[in-house]
């Protein structure tokens, strides 16, 4: 059996890190990820997809990626149940367990404020 996801997006906001009640360091990656086909109006939709990160790789993403830059995420889908005021809801999530950083949105300038 094989649970496996691979998605490539846009970060669509900065990555900040928080802490769960045991401590453990976990963090929400949110992705803009267009669709590779056009809808009926001619135009491309995009699809907003966040991702939950622990501890490492957590922490390297929030320290080396910035909102606009293009990652690749690798992980699972989980599902986990919520328990609110007596109703019972399942949760779906995708947990990630690699996070490769493809490119930079930001524009870095020299010592004479021009491009590199």
């Amino acid at each position: 059996m094989l649970n496996q996801i691979v998605l490539v997006g846009r970060l669509t906001k900065e990555i900040s890190i928080n802490k769960s009640e045991k401590g453990v360091k976990v963090a929400t990656i949110s992705l803009a990820i267009p669709r590779s086909f056009k809808n009926m109006e001619g135009t491309y939709d995009t699809d907003f997809i966040d991702c939950v990160a622990f501890e490492s790789i957590a922490t390297n993403t929030a320290e080396y990626c910035k909102k606009g830059d293009i990652i690749g995420v690798k992980g699972r889908l989980q599902s986990r149940n919520i328990e609110s005021e007596g109703k019972h809801s399942v949760a779906i999530e995708i947990i990630a367990e690699k996070v490769t950083f493809l490119s930079s949105n930001s524009n870095k300038k020299n010592n004479n404020g021009t491009d590199l």
